[in-house]
């Protein structure tokens, strides 16, 4: 229905253009509100009516009138009906509605994909600390992140996946304070263990295998421990190591890959943060007051002028995100996405002020944000809230191990990221219809096990005579269907894997009222392979849409 759909709209802009010059650039379809209204709805009549002098309704007959006289709307068109003031409620036919399983069958992975040709795009996303393992509020993160890459992806994106680690800073000492105190022989409720140390075990488990001067290896390092438990700078540059490997052993766990891994410690080491402060200095947004430099933020719609660099010298958190940022910019990357949680909130309008007032060409409203709350986990009716790893909280590799990665994965897609989520671990194991992933993967493994009871070509369903799908169940999972590129363009649109969830959700209870209504393997060969074709269709959706969400589409269950 979707090249239907596009024969239909250059109808449309044929028809507006010869009324009033221009107008067919504006050419569109909308859904109408309640479906038992149509299947498209068009307001051009309205908006047309008063640079025409026309009355609405009067233009809204003339268009219809136009629009049924031409090929593809007597092809594909039941009937236009006027409502209101002037809507085109536009009926199409049965037969227009059964090409989407053509389509479908014919691109396959490639459905509701793009052509090339969109943006290149920077998403950073998880950029944890290097300071402990990766939480649960990390592996929401993680799936945010990996989903809106795969959606930018199908809209023709050209997306790079980067990892931002904070390897500088009061984190990191502490890091390597608490793991030479642990290497010492002291622990946690011991006198003189510090009230800021890390107390989880995994600092324990650091300070031995700094003792044994072990090789750590992860995607972007490699080191060797001294062994001396006086040499603060080993355990340091081991101690990252070994939770940078952690982290990666935590990802790739969760399948998520990274294009690169950038380190905070480079952007004062290549000069980049001084020359982001000499930048804003020149250009006059900047100010010197009670031992500190301050920057005009307020300039830049902030609700107060920021410290960039504190009296001792140092500087604030955001002056090498300005910094980073910039460095972004110049490195082609003029779309960008951060994902981050919402406690950085208040860095959004800092950092964006740094770029304005930098003077580097960088537009307003640069980068992007998606800010996604924590996550509290509940298992027998009760909240998890100590990891035996971690100490103070659950970690994602502990809720991957209760469950699974596709449990994880779709159960922290399913809300807008912005809002409270609960993580139930018992329905998340659950194998009923209440568990939405089971729900979704069911409704694929029951197709497959209809394909392998025919055990035919499903390559010959693709000229399979579609005109027997024409009962109310079968006419609703074709329209079900048809929805799917359009949502994937709003969800990328919006930053919105939620959205993917709520889709395939309704597109399995479509196929499950479906597979109720009608017996797909009838006798009739010629309504047989009409059946097979449109739940072969949907299965190839149901496919698609869990691989943006980075979920496995199970051919047995």
């Amino acid at each position: 229905m979707l090249l239907v759909k596009q024969e239909l709209l250059a109808a449309l802009a044929d028809t507006l253009e010869s009324l009033s010059p221009g107008a067919g650039s504006k050419a569109a379809f909308e859904s109408p509100k309640v479906a038992a209204h149509g299947d498209f709805a068009c307001t051009a009549a309205m908006q047309l009516a008063k640079p025409l002098s026309r009355k609405p309704r009067e233009l809204a007959e003339q268009i219809s009138a136009a629009l049924m006289a031409t090929p593809v709307f007597a092809q594909w068109v039941d009937a236009i009906e006027i409502a209101g003031p002037g809507f085109l409620n536009i009926r199409l036919k049965t037969a227009a509605k059964q090409q989407v399983v053509r389509e479908v069958l014919a691109a396959g992975d490639r459905f509701g994909v793009q052509a090339g040709g969109g943006e290149r795009v920077l998403v950073e996303f998880v950029s944890a600390n290097p300071t402990g393992p990766l939480h649960v509020g990390h592996g929401r993160q993680a799936a945010l992140g990996d989903a809106i890459c795969n959606l930018l992806a199908t809209q023709g994106n050209d997306v790079y996946r980067e990892f931002y680690y904070n390897d500088a800073g009061v984190q990191i000492q502490t890091l390597a304070n608490s793991t030479q105190l642990r290497a010492k022989g002291l622990k946690p409720g011991d006198a003189g263990w510090p009230e800021q140390a890390y107390n989880g075990e995994y600092i324990a488990d650091i300070a031995e295998d700094f003792k044994a001067k072990k090789t750590v290896r992860s995607d972007d390092r490699e080191f060797t421990a001294s062994g001396d438990v006086d040499d603060i700078d080993s355990i340091r540059q081991f101690a990252v190591a070994y939770l940078r490997h952690e982290q990666d052993l935590d990802l790739k766990a969760f399948q998520v890959r990274f294009d690169n891994y950038y380190l905070e410690s480079s952007l004062y080491t290549s000069g980049r943060v001084e020359a982001t402060v000499k930048k804003l200095v020149e250009a006059g947004k900047t100010y010197e007051q009670d031992g500190a430099l301050w920057l005009r933020s307020t300039e830049y719609g902030d609700d107060k002028d920021r410290v960039m660099r504190k009296g001792d010298g140092t500087y604030t958190y955001f002056v090498p995100d300005v910094a980073y940022h910039i460095a972004k910019w110049e490195r082609g990357f003029h779309k960008v996405v951060n994902i981050q949680g919402t406690d950085h909130h208040g860095t959004i309008a800092r950092v964006r002020a740094g770029l304005q007032a930098a003077g580097v060409g960088i537009p307003a409203g640069y980068p992007d944000y998606v800010l996604h709350t924590m996550v509290r986990v509940m298992r027998g009716g009760e909240e998890v809230k100590i990891s035996k790893r971690a100490g103070s909280y659950v970690t994602l590799r502990d809720l991957i191990e209760w469950t699974s990665t596709d449990a994880v994965r779709f159960f922290l897609l399913s809300r807008k990221p912005d809002t409270e989520y609960t993580f139930d671990i018992d329905l998340a194991l659950a194998q009923n219809n209440d568990n939405p992933v089971y729900y979704v993967q069911y409704a694929h493994a029951r197709i497959c096990s209809v394909l392998a009871a025919w055990g035919g070509d499903i390559a010959a369903l693709a000229d399979a005579d579609l005109s027997p799908l024409e009962s109310p169940a079968a006419q609703a999972l074709l329209l079900q269907i048809a929805k799917y590129p359009a949502m994937l363009t709003g969800a990328a649109k919006d930053f919105a894997p939620h959205d993917v969830t709520f889709y395939l959700r309704e597109l399995a209870a479509s196929y499950h009222s479906y597979y109720d209504a009608e017996r797909i393997l009838v006798d009739e060969e010629r309504v047989k392979l009409a059946r097979l074709a449109l739940v072969a269709a949907t299965a190839q959706v149901l496919h698609n849409g869990l691989a943006v969400l980075g979920v496995s589409a199970p051919r047995k269950m």
